[in-house]
């Protein structure tokens, strides 16, 4: 549940060319005018390496005058197109629309890297202000009569055409993303879509800056260093250095993390504290504390319904996955609920055991979901015999990266690594590197900016500052963002198996974007759809315990041993462990961002008032059967920024994950039944996916990497709800929505 490729749909909209842009407009194209002499630092490409950007030339007073600036220049090459003499062609509408908007794409590419990473105040400030322009800009484009006259144009000549199938792909992506943005409508349903917009882009701007206000500026506060028993001397340091920094000296804090569960629970032993913990995060965004989100949401939710009704649509998820994989609600509803029976039993079998270490632990109450991870974690350790602090001690940051994550790239695809500090970043904590090709080429720049802190959303993600391209002949500038609570000063950075997983993944899709090699930076690299996107950084963490891997990595940062392979075993067999919790929050998660995206206008129109946005939540959650008193969602609704700080974001798509979990461990199994770790898959697996982009249909490259058509077995298997094989029948899942993996009144129980 980490990555998330674009800080917003307005960045997206603008990196990616005007065949995405959210819509709004501010002023109706005239004349053409003069294309404007752009200036300042975005004027022009950096001069950096690969196109780097230079952060020693940038302040934040250049954001506001650059993107302003960028948009005039941007809307005077659309006038310009649409002003041209010449019939429409692909070359003078179609690529022309692709070179478009440069300097405007340099400086949101960088401003929003930074209000996700490393924002201020004043970035926040510039953020509110920008935002509703740049959806209005973008709509001006979209929704513009005229220019859509000549890209339909091209669009109905394009049998008479010869193109390559990347050309045929940008052209059907430009025309059908405007007839998705509104060209199609009335005059006065395009008016009405881009006052939608503008108000959405405000409203999910303001959800992501309070959300995170809600997380990083209301920390559990508590007295005592008895409170918080069971942490570490490290732990509690940083808690009272928290404490002091918010302006209680003497007390201790310990800040919240982006999901509903905490990461300090299993090991605190005084279980007030525990709860308190639990209903701050819980609680931290519905009006029960300073933050209160639930206005927004349902305002979201309305204008979004609302949006989908003008276009025809009887909600919002079913005008929102038109370019999916999934292409439907249903596929994507039928691929979860069907897991709902085993997932429910497993719960409650779950529950029962742990109401079992209470009461051997001398608890005389049950479990509740502040309980859950410490007794999981109990029942586990006894169980797999598996101590997290002491696999922990095998996990080394800079080793997991650098002999870890980059050895298996090294393996499978041929790439070095060179370590430099001529690059500036960003933050002092950011490294870089220069990679490698296979022949030796120079292939592009990595930045890794692995630690918390307050000024980062949580979460962890992957974007570029360069977009590979061979229309601009530019090389991939990207970088990784985590979270990872930074160690003491003058101790070694350890990290969780947690953050092992989430490093390999992310570079997954550095990957992905790395090996990039399309002509259009609109369909390059990770320019693909929401529930695609995700596969091939999911596939990456099949490295993270692969043995000849974790040989080269995992080494004991005292003694230098290398992990021992029972303590892995240990950490395999433990993986299909808990899976009502671990599952279950991220299936409730994702079936509640379609509830909400399954409204009706007039449905939504009714949920007019806080209470309201509680009580959906929460009959919602009870009509999926899952045990949601116990696991409830990884996000409840007032703090999903994945489906309400941006305009689209992961809104009907958190399913995602799971979908492409399911691309993930049906790979996983072809590359150990092929061999594991190998150049021959590693270079097939680049050049079937890796390579491709945006630019083909995605079932059919599945099919170019695998030989058929996805499973989903190999993920049910993973996760422990079945047993092998023999439990799942009709389990492929094709392009026609079909999805008939037999898994209800299946036992949940097999480990």
């Amino acid at each position: 549940m980490k990555a998330q490729i674009l800080a917003t749909a307005a960045l997206a909209a603008i990196v990616a060319g005007c065949t995405t842009a959210p819509g709004g407009e501010i002023e109706t194209m005239a004349a053409a005018p003069a294309i404007p002499e752009a200036t300042g630092y975005f004027a022009s490409d950096s001069t950096l390496p690969f196109k780097a950007p230079d952060f020693t030339k940038i302040s934040e007073d250049d954001y506001l005058p650059a993107f302003e600036q960028g948009m005039a220049i941007h809307k005077a090459e659309i006038q310009a197109i649409i002003d041209n003499p010449e019939a429409p062609t692909f070359d003078n509408t179609i690529v022309a629309l692709e070179k478009s908007g440069q300097m405007l794409g340099r400086v949101a590419t960088v401003f929003y890297a930074l209000t996700g990473s490393n924002t201020t105040d004043r970035l926040d400030e510039i953020s509110t202000a920008i935002s509703p322009k740049l959806t209005a800009h973008g709509d001006s484009i979209t929704l513009n009569p005229a220019l859509f006259a000549r890209v339909k144009a091209v669009y109905d000549n394009r049998a008479a055409m010869t193109m390559t199938p990347e050309d045929a792909k940008l052209l059907e992506d430009t025309y059908e993303g405007m007839v998705h943005a509104g060209a199609l409508l009335t005059d006065a349903q395009r008016e009405r879509v881009k006052a939608i917009n503008t108000e959405l882009s405000e409203i999910t701007t303001e959800f992501g800056q309070e959300a995170r206000s809600a997380m990083a500026d209301q920390p559990l506060i508590v007295d005592t260093r008895e409170e918080l028993a069971g942490l570490s001397d490290a732990d509690i340091k940083a808690a009272a250095d928290l404490a002091a920094e918010k302006g209680q000296p003497g007390k201790f804090a310990i800040a919240l993390q982006n999901t509903t569960q905490q990461p300090l629970l299993p090991t605190l032993e005084n279980r007030a504290t525990r709860e308190k913990l639990f209903q701050l995060s819980y609680h931290r965004a519905d009006g029960q504390r300073a933050v209160d989100t639930r206005d927004l949401v349902r305002k979201i939710a309305a204008l979004r319904a609302e949006k989908a009704a003008l276009f025809g649509e009887p909600d919002w998820a079913t005008y929102a996955m038109w370019d999916r994989m999934a292409e439907k609600p249903e596929t994507a509803l039928n691929f979860m609920e069907q897991m709902v029976p085993a997932l429910a039993a497993t719960q409650r079998r779950e529950a029962a055991m742990l109401n079992e270490a209470i009461k051997a632990d001398g608890g005389t109450y049950e479990v509740k979901p502040w309980d859950w991870y410490r007794y999981a974690n109990k029942v586990k350790a006894e169980r797999y015999d598996l101590d997290e602090d002491a696999v922990m001690e095998y996990f080394q940051l800079d080793k997991v990266l650098e002999d870890g994550v980059f050895y298996a790239a090294n393996k499978l695809y041929g790439l070095d690594f060179k370590r430099r500090t001529d690059l500036p970043v960003y933050h002092p904590e950011v490294w870089t590197y220069t990679v490698y090709d296979r022949d030796g080429s120079e292939l592009g720049i990595f930045y890794f900016d692995p630690f918390q802190r307050p000024s980062k959303r949580g979460g962890a993600w992957m974007s570029n500052f360069v977009d590979q391209s061979f229309l601009w002949g530019n090389k991939p500038v990207i970088y990784n963002v985590l979270n990872i609570p930074k160690a003491p000063a003058g101790e070694v950075q350890l990290v969780s198996f947690d953050n092992v997983n989430t490093i390999f993944h992310e570079f997954g899709h550095a990957l992905h974007g790395f090996f990039a090699d399309q002509m259009y930076p609109s369909l390059s690299g990770t320019a693909t759809a929401r529930d695609f996107v995700e596969y091939p950084s999911q596939v990456n963490e099949l490295w993270a315990t692969y043995p000849e891997v974790l040989a080269n990595y995992a080494k004991h940062y005292k003694t230098g041993e290398t992990i021992p392979a029972e303590m892995i075993a240990k950490i395999e067999a433990a993986s299909k462990f808990n899976q009502g919790y671990d599952f279950g929050e991220v299936v409730a998660a994702a079936l509640l961002d379609m509830k909400w995206s399954a409204l009706s206008p007039a449905e939504a129109a009714a949920i007019d008032t806080p209470e309201k946005v509680d009580a959906f939540e929460r009959r919602s959650l009870e009509e999926l059967g899952l045990e949601i008193d116990l696991v409830p969602p990884r996000y409840r609704s007032t703090y999903f920024n994945h489906i309400f700080s941006s305009p689209t974001g992961y809104s009907s798509g958190y399913y995602s994950y799971l979908w492409t979990e399911m691309l993930d461990r049906d790979s996983r199994k072809w590359f150990l039944d092929n061999g594991g770790l190998t150049r021959a898959n590693g270079d097939h697996y680049r050049a079937t996916v890796l390579s491709r982009g945006g630019t083909m249909d995605y079932f059919e490259m599945f099919r170019n990497f695998a030989g058929r058509a996805p499973d989903v077995a190999p993920m049910l298997e993973a996760r422990g709800l079945v047993a092998g094989e023999a439990d799942a029948v009709d389990s492929e899942v094709s392009d026609d929505g079909a999805n008939a993996a037999a898994i209800s009144g299946t036992s949940a129980s097999k480990q």
